[in-house]
């Protein structure tokens, strides 16, 4: 399960780690188990897991969410749960049941971290008043995130569209003959497109699409394109258009192009100013 990016909020004095994965957002228990106890936190959560009622909410979860969860295995600890024997740590349910609602990591950040469907309940049975905080801090983490992607969002769409009109009307002032139809020229459009695709990405559109079948089907090769990219690619929109009108052949172009994408994009990389948009 990739981690993606990284946070932390504080929720009644305590702080808690949470993370981003393709199963959602993921929160750490043993940041809120210390809320109980600050000196053993992993038996606030073994205990958590004796009970019947836990087994089952996880392995709910689990069945909704995970194909690859092991019913039998769930169904085994189900039946023993409550006893006074019966005892389970949250590696032996993963490593039994291939349970991906909760998951154990080691390392700076390492402890156990449950989906936050699975982590409120968690929160709701150390306290209900902190689970209500955790809620609330959560929710405010979001539209925080939510805030800023829409930002990221306007940014990628305006500098994707500074040059582009220079870029379109050299190329139909220099390389469109008079008379054309619309498809020819739009193929010329096309064509100029990949130029600059292939000296920043390396290939053209259509390669992109072939090598990325599913991504191709929502989006385009300069989607995924990251803010540097975007940046280096509206400044060979503006260089492309004087090359045009200097007269220079698309191979002429290609060479220079491509050279000026790699000294930018080596500028942009360690530049702190662009770091800080992100």
């Amino acid at each position: 399960m990739a981690k993606s990016k990284q946070d932390t909020i504080t929720v009644q004095g305590t702080e808690v780690v949470l993370y981003s994965a393709a199963a959602g957002a993921y929160v750490s228990l043993t940041d809120i188990a210390r809320h109980r106890n600050a000196v053993e936190p992993f038996s606030i959560i073994n205990n958590w897991m004796r009970s019947r009622a836990t087994i089952e909410f996880i392995g709910l979860w689990e069945k909704l969410n995970n194909p690859a969860f092991k019913p039998i295995e769930f169904e085994r600890f189900r039946m023993e749960a409550g006893s006074n024997s019966f005892v389970l740590s949250p590696q032996r349910w993963i490593a039994s049941t291939n349970a991906i609602g909760i998951v154990s990591k080691s390392g700076r950040y390492g402890g156990t971290y449950a989906h936050v469907d699975i982590a409120f309940e968690f929160a709701s049975w150390i306290s209900s008043e902190f689970k209500l905080y955790l809620i609330t801090e959560f929710k405010r983490l979001k539209i925080e995130e939510s805030g800023h992607q829409r930002l990221e969002w306007s940014l990628r769409r305006t500098i994707s569209k500074i040059n582009y009109r220079i870029h379109t009307d050299a190329i139909s002032e220099r390389i469109i003959p008079a008379a054309v139809t619309k498809e020819q020229a739009a193929a010329i459009y096309a064509s100029e497109a990949d130029l600059l695709n292939v000296a920043l990405f390396g290939k053209t559109a259509a390669q992109w699409r072939a090598a990325n079948p599913a991504l191709a089907k929502k989006e385009s090769i300069r989607d995924g394109a990251t803010l540097e990219q975007l940046v280096v690619l509206s400044n060979m929109e503006s260089i492309n258009a004087l090359l045009i009108r200097q007269g220079l052949s698309q191979s002429e172009r290609l060479v220079q192009l491509n050279t000026t994408a790699i000294a930018q994009m080596k500028s942009l990389l360690g530049a702190s100013g662009l770091k800080r948009l992100k």
